[in-house]
């Protein structure tokens, strides 16, 4: 195919002019075929621990074709994991290739290995398909200016480039799928959701789909089980990152083949630092969302779609702290880089024609909230993780995505019955929906107040006490100095 022509414009001249040749289905790759020029072609931009854990499944998937990939960095292995040698297990299971660079004990990650696994595991296993092989870029922008033919694109980047490159990829008609959040400040969430809103392209958040029980719960709530809700609190064993205090002083050199300027995105410029990047990004304000972006999404967002919650009318944070020696004195740390190493937040919401004001908690680091007393007579043992409702005539008690829930009310305790189950076709259906430009139940703006509450209470977290938020106006009206916590510091070059 020449390489100032389109897959589609080359299909089409090739049939126009009776060269292409139509084999049955069964001889070009049986049950499930989907012939490349009908597949949804994808660029996977963000080729780190987290993207390559998720490459399998979408490369096993028929309908899709992984045409590029995309990552700052090109070739390393000084990722960061969650267990000892799993992204390297996963990458040689995928490339058929037990042995795939034996010795070499660190997480590797970068475009390059991205690329290898892209054109490997197609060859393995999609021969007859004839793809082309995949291209590798450092620029997302220059990827979305090059791959003209791009359907979609699926972005598994720290948390602070989230929006630059949905908006970008929106803004030239393609469709995007992406990880939690939309964003880590609240202006770029809402930017996010007004482009996808703009400009009609499908559209899903991955967090969908995870913690469907809690939203199983939230109805049997309206349904007045346990009287009025008055309280939720969710509560998380994050952070599972280290979670420092201070921005770091020493100035080690950039790694080769790694491209800082372009990781930064629009984040101002500093040295780099291994601190910052490679999964434990989620720790800082500039780059990451902190543990309620990292996991009070997946929790909490049924349960705001249940109770057709809005944006918090207000919240308050309370962080832990370190102290430092320093002359001879000890003082608490100054801390206004990095999310604290454990939290409380406390969001608020108005009163509704169906539902009292409601409070809603958000803890992590270990802090877990105190029990009604009807569920402590129960002795009852706390989850590391889990979440509670606590409405006037009861509580209700479950795991963290929902699990075993439990009803307690009037000195009792009996499992809560649920409706429904968690359905992983239907978690695939929704975001397979969104890379064909169809209309998903995780869309960008379907995820919309949750968004507002997760990037709210940061803003809390940083101004050090409580913010009273129109969200009509995008203000916090209480505190005007807390409002340059809702925006971003661009480098320039790269505003939205």
């Amino acid at each position: 195919m020449p390489s100032n022509m389109s897959r589609r414009t080359f299909v089409g001249s090739a049939a126009a002019a009776g060269v292409m040749t139509v084999l049955p289905r069964h001889v070009l790759g049986g049950a499930g075929y989907v012939a490349p020029s009908g597949k949804v072609t994808v660029a996977h931009i963000g080729m780190g621990t987290q993207g390559l854990r998720e490459l399998g499944a979408l490369l096993a998937e028929p309908e899709v074709q992984v045409v590029a990939v995309c990552d700052p960095n090109t070739d390393t292995s000084d990722y960061v994991e969650w267990s000892k040698g799993s992204v390297r297990r996963t990458i040689r299971e995928l490339l058929g290739d037990a042995s795939w660079r034996a010795g070499d004990d660190g997480c590797p990650g970068g475009r390059e290995v991205g690329r290898e696994v892209v054109d490997t595991w197609y060859a393995n296993h999609r021969k007859n398909d004839g793809f082309r092989a995949c291209a590798a870029y450092a620029d997302f922008r220059e990827l979305l200016t090059r791959e003209k033919d791009v359907d979609a694109v699926k972005i598994m980047t720290p948390d602070h480039l989230h929006a630059t490159i949905a908006i970008a990829a929106m803004t030239k008609g393609k469709h995007v799928v992406m990880h939690k959040p939309l964003a880590n400040r609240l202006a770029e969430g809402r930017r996010v959701i007004d482009t996808a809103r703009q400009t009609k392209v499908g559209t899903h958040l991955l967090a969908y789909g995870s913690g469907t029980a809690n939203g199983q719960i939230a109805r049997r709530v309206k349904e007045g089980v346990i009287g009025p809700l008055r309280e939720i609190h969710n509560w998380s064993n994050r952070p599972v990152w280290p979670q420092y205090t201070q921005v770091p002083t020493d100035t080690p050199p950039v790694p080769k083949g790694f491209d800082w300027t372009l990781w930064l995105g629009p984040a101002v410029d500093r040295p780099y630092h291994p601190h910052y990047t490679h999964t434990v990004f989620r720790g800082w304000y500039d780059f990451g969302g902190g543990s309620m972006a990292d996991m009070g999404i997946y929790s909490l967002w049924p349960v705001f779609t249940a109770l057709a919650l809005d944006a918090p009318v207000s919240a308050e944070a309370w962080g832990s702290h370190t102290c430092a020696i320093v002359d001879g004195v000890s003082r608490p740390v100054q801390n206004d880089a990095a999310y604290p190493a454990a939290c409380a937040i406390r969001f608020r919401f108005g009163a509704r024609s169906d539902m009292p004001a409601l409070d809603l908690f958000w803890y992590d680091g270990g802090m877990k909230p105190r029990l009604p007393a009807e569920v402590e007579a129960q002795n009852v043992a706390m989850s590391r993780e889990g979440i509670l409702f606590v409405g006037d005539e009861g509580t209700i008690m479950a795991g963290f995505h929902g699990q075993n829930p439990r009803l307690f009310t009037k000195g009792k305790s009996e499992p809560l019955s649920l409706e429904g189950t968690d359905d992983g076709d239907a978690k695939r259906n929704a975001w397979l929906a969104a890379y064909k430009g169809e209309a998903s139940p995780g869309s960008f703006p379907n995820a919309a107040s949750i968004t507002d509450a997760v990037n709210l209470g940061t803003v809390a977290l940083q101004a050090g006490k409580r913010v009273d938020f129109d969200s009509t106006t995008m203000r916090i009206t209480n505190a005007a100095s807390a409002n340059a916590y809702l925006r971003r510091a661009y480098r320039p070059g790269w505003e939205l």
